[in-house]
């Protein structure tokens, strides 16, 4: 596992993030809102992904940037955000759509003095 101070990447994640970055170059993830895809964290290349200026950087997993509206953002700022891989399969236009294993997130609630 690898992780920073609000972020935490588990071996899974790690092991699917290099299988994405093998087929389709860099990529980064976007928080999504909920409504048609959920609200699981979507694996994009970074070439087709445009980051509004408005929108907050999360964190990284392994240098891929991990982005969030500032109403997601604001929901995950008491949190420690857990990026994991599980069976299934991804929503939408992620690029874990279609395999078996997809991306997922946990998360822990940080105390006062780790915020």
């Amino acid at each position: 596992m690898t992780s920073s101070e609000k972020v935490v990447v588990t071996d899974a994640a790690l092991e699917l993030l290099e299988e994405l970055r093998a087929e389709h170059g860099d990529v980064l993830f976007k928080i999504s809102a909920g409504c048609c895809d959920g609200t699981g964290p979507m694996c994009y290349r970074t070439s087709d992904i445009i980051i509004g200026a408005n929108e907050v950087k999360l964190g990284d997993a392994d240098g891929a940037g991990i982005w969030a509206s500032p109403s997601i953002a604001d929901i995950w700022k008491n949190s420690q955000l857990i990026l994991d891989a599980g069976p299934g399969t991804g929503a939408g236009f992620s690029l874990d759509n279609g395999r078996t294993t997809h991306f997922l997130t946990r998360a822990r609630i940080l105390s006062d003095n780790q915020r």
